[in-house]
């Protein structure tokens, strides 16, 4: 039900108006739609105030408080970014807290201890090889992790025994016409 309805609703029990083809319906007719398009403009704004239910402008509001962009192309990651990057504070330095915030920023990147003082491993677990934008996300990672920590970058690919397990024979794996770098990167 609109605003027209609501408001016609209102003063029908009065009986003193004449609601339908008169100046005062069109009258309520036009300050019902008035009203109809002053609820949608607000509805907009209450979704787009919040990170969580934003979808354009919001999300756009906050990124240009951000001095990086998160690495994502979904809505729902790019949320889920947007609330980390927000996160990270001075109180970020735990290693669950680092991965939350990598994890938040949409970042498929996994930091672990190394055991050695100042050093830390960040992997790439469910992307083999380089991840397509790297260079984009090492700026990220670097400005999330302590600047004091020297960061190793771990990356992996198929093995042999991944292969044998994958194709029964040579013909398979040749049907399927990979380039060496495609072969490099297959995911099982």
């Amino acid at each position: 039900m609109g605003y027209t309805d609501y408001l016609k609703d209102l003063l029908r029990p009065l009986r003193v108006y004449k609601l339908e083809g008169s100046y005062n319906g069109g009258e309520l007719t036009a300050q019902g739609e008035a009203l109809d398009k002053c609820a949608l403009r607000l509805e907009e704004v209450q979704r787009e105030m919040l990170i969580s239910t934003a979808q354009g402008p919001g999300l756009e509001a906050v990124e240009s408080l951000l001095a990086r962009r998160p690495v994502t192309h979904t809505l729902e990651r790019r949320r889920a970014a947007l609330a980390a990057l927000l996160r990270t504070g001075g109180d970020s330095f735990t290693l669950e807290a680092i991965n939350d915030n990598l994890k938040g920023c949409g970042l498929n990147a996994v930091a672990s201890e190394t055991g050695r003082p100042g050093q830390v491993e960040v992997r790439f677990p469910e992307v083999p090889g380089v991840p397509a934008g790297f260079e984009e996300m090492r700026s990220i990672i670097e400005d999330i992790l302590p600047c004091h920590l020297e960061i190793t970058y771990v990356y992996w690919f198929i093995t042999w025994a991944m292969m044998e397990a994958r194709f029964s024979t040579w013909r398979a794996l040749e049907a399927r016409k990979l380039s060496w770098e495609e072969l490099e990167k297959l995911v099982l």
